[in-house]
């Protein structure tokens, strides 16, 4: 064999490049979630993946980038018509029509076992192989690809042996949908460590399947670029994917560029010592203004944690939808596109000075018979019993996940009835009443 000709390293040294690294666009993602308001966005969010997606395009187009990859979960599973098909192949289009390249894997949402609707798709798309690993090279750029689909959804085996060594005089980009290690949330799906991708000898690792930007490693790259839009209020903050500059054969720069078209926030609001309703709502309304004025104007999906010591814990549990309403009222004065998707309370009452249980007034003795009756097993349990028993009547959407059989028997229900306890002593101890 001939020894490489240095004409030609010096031509790789001199090349300059772009690439779009992204991953788990899940097309067509049900939604749900937002608290029921006429007004409340639900179409969008439905559309949200496709539009994210359709900026990415745009982006793309914009910059321009010499190719795209996806590093798996294209799709959210299996179409439910040739809609989801049809929008991707479209935008593939627009990519082709600009001679942009787009390579991509399929995860395990989008497995070879898990789709079985097909279309043709425009000729600038290359999809790994599940079968082997697969490589495609890129002379003019003197770029190789490497990358393996899954196969199943379930892929439980370490794929990083089964890629190539490095082809020299490249810079060689491996594609894989994995956990890694460690990866909380997520399933442990083609497990491997951060050693085992250091040890191939890539110069880039585009990963997919943790919707959590992070880059993991630099001397060579290793990156999560995250999910392009936010489902749900477990995948909080900006979402989009990942421009990548490569100068001399190294990478130059990561930039992230956000598409998301709906941001899910979780916001706490601390409502420590406070007595006035109207000051707790102005302090929700504070923490999310932070917010808004991060990124004016860009929609926001909030879920609100009232947390800290304070009187207002009855309040505050007392009618969960006025209180939703209420806070819905607040951000609407913030700005247009704020959506409360949850109110949740974590707050805890103010101790009570005058909980003496030896108070020999009839409050006293109220009190004191009330704490006996909490903790006399022949008491609660018939009680329990007959919860249950009523619950079982309920419609099924009117019954609380809280109070199920199964959590009754695992966490027990004395913290249930220490919470209703506290509560009531503040009502009949507190000034006024």
């Amino acid at each position: 064999m001939n020894p490489p000709n240095p004409l030609f390293f010096l031509f790789f040294l001199a090349l300059r490049m772009k690439f779009i690294h992204c991953a788990d666009i899940h097309l067509d993602t049900p939604f749900s979630g937002l608290a029921p308001r006429p007004e409340a966005p639900h179409a969008a969010l439905v559309q949200s993946t496709r539009i994210a997606f359709s900026r990415l395009v745009e982006r793309a187009l914009a910059e321009p980038v010499d190719f795209v990859l996806i590093a798996g979960d294209l799709y959210n599973g299996e179409w439910r018509d040739f809609n989801t098909g049809l929008f991707f192949s479209g935008e593939a289009g627009r990519l082709h029509r600009a001679g942009i390249p787009l390579y991509l894997l399929h995860g395990n949402h989008d497995a070879a076992s898990q789709i079985t609707r097909s279309l043709p798709l425009p000729p600038n798309v290359h999809v790994f192989s599940h079968k082997k690993c697969q490589s495609y090279r890129l002379d003019s750029l003197r770029v190789v690809l490497h990358g393996m689909s899954f196969g199943t959804r379930a892929v439980t085996n370490n794929l990083v042996p089964e890629y190539p060594p490095p082809e020299p005089g490249y810079f060689n980009i491996g594609l894989l949908h994995t956990a890694v290690s460690g990866r909380a949330d997520h399933e442990p799906y083609a497990p491997c460590t951060p050693a085992d991708l250091i040890a191939k000898g890539y110069d880039y690792w585009a990963l997919g399947h943790v919707h959590t930007r992070e880059i993991l490693h630099t001397d060579p790259y290793i990156v999560f670029p995250g999910n392009l839009q936010g489902r749900h209020i477990r995948e909080t903050g900006p979402k989009g994917f990942n421009l990548v500059t490569v100068q001399d054969g190294r990478v130059q720069e990561i930039r992230f560029e956000a598409v998301d078209l709906f941001r899910w926030e979780l916001v706490p609001v601390d409502v420590t010592g406070l007595t006035d309703p109207e000051a707790a709502l102005t302090r929700m309304e504070q923490a999310c203004r932070q917010i808004w004025e991060h990124d004016p104007g860009h929609p926001l999906c909030l879920r609100l944690v009232f947390q800290g010591e304070t009187p207002l814990h009855g309040y505050l549990r007392n009618d969960p939808v006025a209180l939703t309403a209420a806070c819905q009222a607040k951000t609407d004065m913030i700005g247009e596109g704020i959506w409360i998707e949850k109110v949740q309370i974590a707050t805890r009452p103010r101790p009570i000075q005058d909980a003496n249980p030896e108070r020999r007034d009839e409050t006293g003795t109220l009190l004191k018979i009330m704490r006996d009756l909490a903790h006399t097993p022949q008491v609660i349990e018939p009680l329990i019993q007959e919860y249950l028993e009523m619950a079982q009547r309920l419609p099924s959407a009117a019954r609380s996940l809280e109070f199920t059989e199964e959590i009754l028997q695992q966490e027990g229900i004395q913290p249930v009835i220490d919470e209703v306890m506290t509560l009531l002593e503040h009502r009949l101890l507190e000034p006024g009443t």
